[in-house]
């Protein structure tokens, strides 16, 4: 169980940071602004769960392997991005917005189990709704700093059930780790909530919303 979470922690990591990426670039920031975007987006969640919690310096500050990884990466997808700009005068934004899906949906997947995961095994809480709360704001706060550094409407607030999806994933993995099977508890928890975006993003899924005319 302690290699998958690391597994389920670097892969969120490292898609967290693919989707601040992409989306510095498609705001046309300079390579300091993708850096810092791919940044925040990976560890932003795991820092407000580590203050909502009492758990400081956050755990990206003692130990910077996520922050490293996510900085990394950033700058590969930056790298990625300039070269393929350069060979085409009109860039894809279509694929972009693709890739840009995919790893938002499985880092918001990864990051609420091991949002609740983290509670359960460094504060000891057992109540459930402290636990779908962290771990709901865990994978849904590195989007959210994204989309305020982006000058975005946050996702959570427009976007295809969005923390909809964060939320059944959340309560999915509540419920199935009573069968004993963590680690199966985990994936199918995170597969849940990558297939409900997915699904969300192609059918257009949204929940009700209250349009206002002058």
């Amino acid at each position: 169980m302690d290699y998958l979470m690391i597994f389920l922690e670097i892969l969120g990591t490292i898609a967290f940071s693919v989707s601040g990426a992409i989306e510095a670039m498609k705001k046309e920031m300079d390579m300091l602004g993708v850096l810092v975007l791919g940044l925040v987006t990976a560890v932003g969640g795991g820092i407000i769960r580590d203050v909502l919690i009492g758990q400081l310096p956050p755990a990206s500050f003692r130990n910077p392997r996520n922050a490293l990884i996510a900085i990394s990466v950033a700058f590969i997808a930056f790298l990625i991005g300039f070269a393929v700009s350069k060979r085409k005068q009109n860039v894809q934004h279509t694929l972009w917005n693709q890739v840009l899906l995919i790893s938002d949906a499985v880092g918001l997947g990864t990051f609420t189990v091991l949002g609740i995961r983290y509670v359960q095994e460094i504060s000891g809480y057992d109540n459930p709704a402290l636990l779908l709360f962290v771990g709901v704001v865990t994978g849904v706060g590195g989007g959210l700093i994204r989309d305020v550094f982006a000058g975005n409407v946050p996702y959570i607030f427009r976007k295809h059930v969005y923390a909809t999806a964060s939320i059944a994933g959340a309560a999915a993995y509540l419920c199935l780790q009573n069968t004993g099977y963590l680690g199966f508890a985990a994936v199918a928890s995170v597969i849940a909530v990558l297939v409900l975006r997915l699904l969300a993003a192609h059918f257009e899924w949204n929940l009700p919303r209250v349009r206002l005319h002058d």
